[in-house]
């Protein structure tokens, strides 16, 4: 009988231990900047297409813009984290998109009228609007974790400083693995006087955006482009290509619905062989699949991820 007993004992161990299994972490690591420009620069030889999680990749069990979020989206594929960063009323800088907090954390109003002491009693929420037990993140934090681990592209809400962004990022040493999202010309321009070694992302939507770019002193091979949330022609990823300039399109919004609506047209992998280089959404494990299969059929590797 206890022979028996000892069986079932080791049979359920094993069963528990293969519903416990870790799941694979794909990461990104950079050693310093010169890696991460290398990388970034477009070539047909060392392309190797990406995804960046729309705030961080929230799911069901995951909210957007949570640590535990972004670790989670690193299980999918090797990523890049997009988020957003805040003040608090004690301008404490923390990740959040929202001006109130009703929609992402059981807290009430707006994110400005508490301390981050405060913020700290509140639980953030999925998307299925289900509270969980993880809490609203600081830049601090989400800085210090990424390193060896994702690239980050960080977006500042109204009102935050860029220079206090780029103060935390040379704080935690991140140079080799942060882009700052800019939204026009001059915001480039701004970011780029601030520190020149700091890769930005920045709208190109016609050849004519690049040209002002250049203009305002900011040179090709510190540029990531962001072609919209539509694909464009061919012509002006041509365009960048030759000039050694990896693009980001977007597809939160219709085209993950259409994606969604139609996976057996695999729209994310003929995006990449369009010409798209980081595709920027919300629609984590079907793009990450589809990438997957497209690398897999073009031979694609990086030494930079695992």
């Amino acid at each position: 009988m206890k022979f028996h007993h000892l069986l079932l004992f080791a049979f359920v161990a094993f069963v528990t231990s293969c519903k416990q299994e870790k799941k694979v972490h794909h990461y990104i690591k950079f050693n310093n900047t010169g890696a991460l420009y290398q990388f970034l620069k477009w070539s047909p030889e060392s392309r190797f297409p990406l995804i960046s999680a729309h705030r961080g990749g929230p799911m069901p069990g995951f909210p957007e813009n949570c640590i535990e979020t972004f670790d989670n989206a690193t299980t999918y594929n090797p990523m890049i984290i997009e988020f957003d960063i805040a003040y608090s009323k004690d301008s404490v800088l923390v990740v959040m998109h929202d001006d109130k907090l009703d929609r992402t954390s059981t807290g009430k109003g707006e994110i400005g009228n508490y301390t981050y002491e405060e913020l700290k009693a509140f639980n953030l929420k999925d998307t299925e609007g289900e509270e969980t037990k993880f809490k609203i993140p600081t830049l601090d934090s989400v800085l210090s974790w990424s390193k060896g681990k994702v690239l980050l592209t960080i977006d500042l809400k109204k009102g935050v400083s860029y220079a206090k962004v780029v103060e935390k990022v040379r704080q935690y040493k991140v140079e080799s693995n942060s882009i700052i999202i800019t939204y026009t010309a001059n915001q480039a321009r701004d970011v780029h006087r601030l520190a020149p070694d700091l890769m930005i992302s920045a709208s190109v939507q016609k050849t004519s955006d690049l040209k002002r770019l250049n203009n305002l002193g900011i040179p090709n091979d510190r540029i990531v482009a962001f072609v919209g949330v539509s694909a464009p022609e061919k012509e002006l990823y041509k365009f960048l290509h030759e000039r050694g300039i990896t693009t980001i399109l977007g597809t939160m919004g219709n085209i993950d619905k259409s994606a969604i609506a139609s996976p057996s047209k695999n729209v994310y992998y003929h995006l990449v062989n369009n010409g798209a280089d980081i595709l920027s959404g919300d629609n984590l494990p079907q793009t990450a699949a589809e990438l997957d299969k497209f690398r897999y059929n073009k031979k694609l590797s990086s030494p930079y991820i695992n």
